[in-house]
């Protein structure tokens, strides 16, 4: 007899606590049907088949459900609600793992550091791995400590994000576990067997498998350090970018070459100058604080910019600082210092801090942070070494930092733009071959509110796809498809929507939207047109509309129709019910209304549903709720037309009760374009049968023209409810039904009855026809 195995649902991990560690967690009874133990390995059988280890989740979960974490997700090609299989695996102990990663990644860390962030993990051939340690048990043998302190001098503070291929698993097709005794390398690199030198971790002098990468040993505290060579001249890789430490050449930045040329002027004034500086009545000394989202590249900016000044780049790494005890932390910085400080010779020097939101937070600030705040102070003084400070919530920072004698300029890295990512395309791919039919221009449109890093692993992704297929059918593959990008793009998921909170499309389209032919005019004017045609409302010199009203009556497919605009992918959707934004502590409500804008403005071009939106800004001074309503409204009023001008992110509200909506929110600039979503007529409702029957077998004798006639006061959601009780009544028959009957329809719409009121919906007709004069 074989082993068991069910299907659930695969849902998304709602916690980080799992993230990119290879974990599913089950309910407690379905871990036991399977006869597994926590921690035990299964196999995850979707569209594609890969393993994970098996942890028992909270009773109170659903038992049908599946909770993935992201990476795992994405290697059994599955999306968040489909259906997976899970099954005991057995796991044999790997002789051989390699694994292909980012330049970064492979040139700076070590194949000792690399077998220990894989500790405690299962892996197939060409699975993604990432170099997150598995922390939450760790196996027996494991250093997680050792392997995260290594991960960050090695890696810097993208180690966290980096994620790798496994090219080699030994024994092949079965699942493996690394072990201390496993041989664990690159690909077409070294690996644990062929290793010499301390096993530090890093690799020492040079890097390993990039000639002249420069990533330098780490200090006894962990500190990278990145070098110049003598004179000024920055170190030329293989491939004629300068830079050190693998940094990339000022011109392959793309949209950020004009910001690291900046920053190139100050550092240059700084270190060659000091002289001018000081006669013009200035001092000889730099800080700059750099914001923009998470991998958007700030910290490779900043690189680049050091190499071309010629400067040693010393980076400290904030979270990984922040982890240690508090001897031990200020140790590190102190270590930091003195090697960015050092003298004899060693030339100009950066001090990169990463993500300083960890060390130097705004609430509640750690003794740590004014003693680190007070050594900063001393070691950046003038004739010291430039200060360059990066975070990705400038909003949570320590604002003693932003102090004259610390960090008193600012630069912002910006998400960049279609015409932006097509160049880092272009550049990510530029020695990959790819096949005649690659339209980089597509997949740049295809991908709003990507980033660097998400781009990178679109580049991965579609690698392993074009790999995979190649091994499949016994050609070569040498070439990266069309296709392969395409469905790589959906099978990344942006750093910046990693919160979760987006609304998925399901597949859909404005085309699969019956009728509505007014409703999906507005909609496309108010919304894609702005993202498709910029030019256009530049050249008319007007701005294009803020926001949008939806209102109808319950059941009319206010959300099936923002569903529709998720799936033309020109956007990101966040979809908010009203309710959910409102707390009863002062100020945690407008804090979730400011996170909500700052999230949707880091995945732009974006769209903010907030649905029963009546609920979230009812009418001002009529509330009993000790002012948390009114708050909430005139923090939306703030986001919707503030000093901060919203740019690429559109606010569509939902509601069937729109007259209690604070008319304040209705004003032109705010949502001004107000759109009724009517009770569908009869053609309507045949298309929406149509839509619904798709995937329905309907016999000869259904005719939906005729049905739809007679279902009058029948909403959207009510014609779809009634397909789906004639398919449940045909299987009440005969669980072996192969089709739905016309007298299967006309059972059904005895159960299921209109659920539109005519009042109501006679008010919201009067309420259209005086807000359309």
């Amino acid at each position: 007899m074989g082993d068991p195995s069910l299907t659930l649902v695969a849902r998304l991990a709602p916690t980080t606590t799992d993230a990119r560690r290879g974990v599913i967690r089950l309910h407690p009874e379905v871990l036991a049907a399977l006869g597994l133990r926590s921690w035990d390995a299964v196999t995850l059988t979707g569209p594609r088949v890969t393993t994970a280890l098996a942890v028992a989740g909270e009773g109170s979960a659903p038992h049908g459900q599946a909770r993935l974490d992201d990476v795992t997700l994405s290697n059994a090609w599955l999306t968040d609600g489909a259906q997976v299989v899970v099954a005991p695996a057995a796991v044999l102990p790997a002789r051989e793992v390699r694994l292909l990663g980012s330049p970064l990644a492979t040139g700076a860390v070590s194949p000792t550091t690399l077998r220990l962030a894989l500790m405690g993990k299962v892996l197939l051939r060409g699975d993604a791995v990432s170099l997150l340690p598995q922390d939450i048990a760790p196996p027996p043998g494991a250093d997680v400590h050792s392997a995260r302190r290594a991960l960050a001098a090695a890696v810097g503070g993208t180690w966290t994000s980096e994620l790798l291929t496994v090219a080699v698993a030994d024994p092949d097709g079965t699942p493996v576990a690394v072990q201390p005794s496993t041989i664990v390398g690159w690909y077409d690199g070294a690996d644990t067997g062929t290793e010499t030198g301390p096993e530090s971790g890093t690799n020492a002098g040079t890097g390993t498998g990039t000639e002249g990468s420069g990533a330098g040993e780490p200090a006894a505290g962990g500190v990278v350090e990145h070098g110049a060579v003598a004179g000024g001249a920055a170190r030329t890789g293989p491939s004629g970018a300068a830079g050190t430490g693998g940094a990339p050449a000022l011109e392959d930045l793309a949209a950020n070459e004009a910001i690291a040329r900046r920053l190139l002027d100050w550092f240059e004034l700084m270190f060659r100058r000091p002289e001018l500086l000081t006669r013009l009545g200035g001092d000889a000394r730099l800080g700059v604080l750099v914001t923009g989202p998470e991998g958007v590249g700030k910290a490779t900016l900043v690189r680049s910019a050091a190499a071309a000044a010629g400067a040693r780049c010393v980076e400290l790494v904030a979270p990984a600082v922040a982890a240690l005890e508090p001897v031990a932390a200020a140790e590190r910085v102190r270590t930091a210092l003195a090697a960015a400080s050092g003298t004899g010779g060693q030339g100009p020097a950066v001090l990169l801090l990463h993500d300083a939101q960890a060390l130097l937070p705004a609430a509640n600030p750690p003794p740590l942070a004014t003693l680190l705040l007070d050594e900063l102070r001393a070691a950046t003084a003038p004739g010291g070494p430039a200060l360059v400070v990066t975070t990705a919530e400038p909003e949570r920072l320590d604002p003693r930092l932003r102090a004259p004698d610390l960090v008193d300029r600012e630069l912002t890295v910006p998400l960049p733009d279609t015409g932006t990512r097509r160049a880092l395309l272009e550049r990510l791919l530029s020695g990959v071959p790819r096949a005649d039919d690659v339209d980089l221009g597509a997949v740049a449109a295809r991908t709003p509110g990507f980033v660097v890093a998400d781009l990178a692993a679109v580049r991965r992704e579609a690698a392993v796809a074009a790999a995979l297929r190649g091994g499949a059918d016994g050609s070569d593959a040498e070439r990266i498809a069309a296709q392969d990008l395409l469905d790589a793009v959906g099978s990344v998921r942006p750093i910046s929507l990693s919160d979760g909170g987006t609304l998925s499309s399901g597949g859909l389209t404005l085309d699969d939207v019956g009728d509505m032919a007014e409703v999906k005019r507005s909609l496309t004017e108010a919304v894609l047109w702005p993202l498709r045609h910029p030019d256009s409302f530049a050249r008319l010199g007007v701005a294009a509309p803020r926001g949008v009203l939806l209102y109808g009556p319950p059941g009319g497919g206010k959300t099936f129709l923002l569903r529709a605009l998720a799936g033309s992918g020109d956007l990101n959707v966040f979809a908010v019910k009203g309710a959910e934004l409102l707390d009863k502590y002062v100020g945690e409500s407008e804090r979730a209304v400011r996170e909500l804008f700052r999230r949707a403005a880091e995945a732009a071009p974006a769209l903010i549903f907030l649905d029963e939106v009546d609920a979230l800004a009812p009418r001002r001074g009529g509330s009993a709720d000790a002012g948390v309503a009114d708050r909430v409204v005139a923090a939306l009023l703030t986001e919707l037309d503030g000093a901060d001008p919203l740019r690429e992110v559109v606010v569509v509200g939902a509601t069937n009760r729109p007259e209690l909506i604070d008319p304040a929110l209705l004003r032109p600039g705010r949502l001004e374009r107000l759109v009724f979503v009517p009770p569908p007529d009869a053609g309507a409702r045949a298309d929406i049968l149509r839509a619904a029957g798709r995937d329905v077998p309907l016999a000869g004798d259904v005719d939906l023209d005729a049905v739809a006639a007679e279902l009058a006061g029948y909403s959207a959601a009510d014609c779809a409810a009634l397909l789906r009780e004639a398919a449940l009544t045909a299987m009440r028959e005969s669980l072996d039904a192969g089709e739905v009957t016309a007298a299967h329809v006309a059972t059904a719409r005895a159960a299921v009855r209109p659920s539109l009121d005519p009042a109501q919906v006679a008010e919201l007709e009067s309420y259209a026809r005086r807000r359309t004069g």
